[in-house]
């Protein structure tokens, strides 16, 4: 096992001006679990294949424990990694797939036995392996991706979204199995996912990018609790945060017939201001900001409001948490409001950072 440190490691692809990842300087633990997330194209793949040694590095490091690795052979990495497709051989059994990197390696073959056995038990595919891959469903197969890395014992895990071939409910069950897996085993793991939500309960913790660009890295608690700047706080949650562009009158940020005490500094800028709240900070009341509900999605312990309220001089779109005994209709008016304690600020330009309270 090892740690991993990219180094303001870059990536710019030919015909690019623009680097995939731009200098990215992330350490990683031994034995932790890192998960890398961001919307399509904002350079998480390219991080997890150029540690791989899948993509070639055009500035800057890449370190495996103390070594430079950034121009390694992959086979001279010691890395395992599990793609997306399972790229399971057919015309091989469970255990012959497993064993097979370790056979291209000359293991001895009692010794490959012994480690496809114990993997095998590990992920209970112990009943499966004489079977042939077409006789597996999707997670058992993804047990088998999972059980061929296990057996090399290498130093590193690399998973480039593993689940998203599942169905909904077999990939929360199988995200579950790999977080108690990588737990026992205590290998250094970098995941990669689009799904938030899979980040938030995977990860030990959880880089966010976006452009190529690091925006934070940090547990998930605290990047819920804490988000860095405005993209953090809209990508990270789900329902996703309300974000409001608004002005500042005398001291406050005026939304709709709410007000927001701004700090001082902000306010004296006399710029506008980008106001965040989550669903469930939201609160049904007599009196508050007037929305009209337009969905109501109930999910059995909870309820979400999906509706429009008039702020900053047009429509926008309101996603509230409401009492799941008795939740509003389509069609129905409501009026919610928020403690201040829970609103976070940003600013309204540049990067969007978070404004101190």
């Amino acid at each position: 096992m090892a740690s991993i440190t990219f180094a303001e490691t870059t990536r710019v692809y030919p015909g690019s001006s623009v680097p995939a990842v731009d200098r990215l300087d992330l350490h990683i633990d031994d034995g932790e679990f890192l998960v890398l997330v961001g919307p399509s194209g904002c350079g998480k793949s390219t991080s997890l294949r150029m540690l791989a040694g899948l993509e070639d590095v055009d500035a800057g490091q890449i370190f495996i424990g103390d070594r430079d690795v950034t121009h390694l052979d992959p086979r001279d990495r010691d890395i395992a990694m599990v793609f997306q497709n399972y790229a399971l051989y057919p015309h091989m059994t469970v255990a012959q797939n497993m064993g097979f990197a370790l056979k291209l390696a000359r293991t001895p073959k009692p010794e490959i036995e012994a480690r496809v056995r114990d993997a095998a038990e590990l992920l209970g595919l112990t009943d499966f392996l004489e079977r042939k891959p077409k006789a597996l469903s999707g997670g058992q197969r993804q047990r088998v991706a999972m059980g061929r890395a296990i057996v090399r014992q290498p130093q590193v895990f690399l998973m480039d979204e593993p689940l998203s071939n599942l169905d909904a409910k077999l990939r929360v069950q199988t995200r579950t199995q790999i977080a108690q897996l990588q737990r026992r085993l205590a290998t250094t793991t970098v995941y990669v996912t689009h799904d938030q939500v899979e980040a938030m309960t995977m990860g030990d913790r959880v880089a966010v990018l976006n452009g190529g660009v690091l925006q934070q890295c940090d547990n998930p608690r605290e990047l819920y609790r804490n988000p860095v700047n405005v993209f953090v706080a809209g990508f990270i949650g789900s329902p996703a945060m309300n974000l409001y562009t608004t002005s500042i009158v005398n001291g406050q940020a005026l939304l709709g017939e709410l007000t927001i005490p701004v700090p001082r500094a902000a306010a004296a800028a006399g710029k506008d201001i980008v106001v965040g709240i989550r669903p469930e900070h939201f609160e049904i009341r007599p009196d508050g900001l007037r929305v009209e509900v337009d969905v109501v999605e109930e999910l059995g312990s909870e309820a979400f409001v999906y509706g429009r309220a008039r702020i900053a001089g047009r429509e926008q779109d309101v996603i509230a948490r409401a009492d799941w005994r008795q939740p509003p209709a389509k069609g129905d008016i409501i009026h919610v409001s928020v403690d201040e304690e829970h609103v976070h600020l940003f600013a309204a330009d540049g990067d969007g950072a978070r404004l101190p309270r």
